[in-house]
């Protein structure tokens, strides 16, 4: 499960709005209790992919070194990622796993259906490289809470 507040949840589903007809990223710092994903931070990247932003995306690895770095000194983890499908649907996550390394982080999914932001699905990342998968997992989207966002 990835407890998320409503504002960083709104967050990413305005990134990915923003960055249509390209795909948007960004990384989610946080806390792991019982396998729930606790978000405390929602950072967000620039798509550094060139070739082909439309359909897929790539973070800088001077944004996740950062990133790491933010969340060693806040005493977190990198929980997850986030980016968009334009276009495209979010429960379909097939042409992301090869892209997918970090093991146990959530993978957050928003489609966008002509610049408007239909879906957000969230995929955790289980297995091992070779025989790697994705499984949903439920999202619950905390009202109250009062996120951090930084723009690395």
């Amino acid at each position: 499960m990835l407890k998320i507040s409503k504002a960083d949840y709104d967050l990413i589903r305005w990134e990915a709005e923003r960055s249509y007809p390209d795909e948007c990223c960004g990384i989610i710092l946080g806390k792991s209790y019982d396998g729930e994903r606790v978000v405390t931070m929602t950072l967000t990247c620039k798509n550094t992919r060139l070739d082909t932003p439309k359909a897929r995306h790539a973070i800088h690895p001077e944004q996740v070194t950062a990133a790491l770095q933010l969340a060693r000194n806040r005493q977190e983890n990198v929980i997850g990622f986030y980016h968009s499908h334009p276009d495209h649907p979010s429960n379909d996550p097939s042409d992301d796993l090869a892209a997918a390394h970090w093991f146990g982080c959530s993978y957050v999914i928003t489609s966008v259906e002509r610049g408007h932001a239909a879906v957000t699905d969230s995929y955790i990342l289980t297995g091992a490289e070779k025989q790697k998968k994705f499984l949903r997992e439920g999202i619950e989207i905390m009202e109250n809470a009062q996120p951090l966002r930084v723009a690395l």
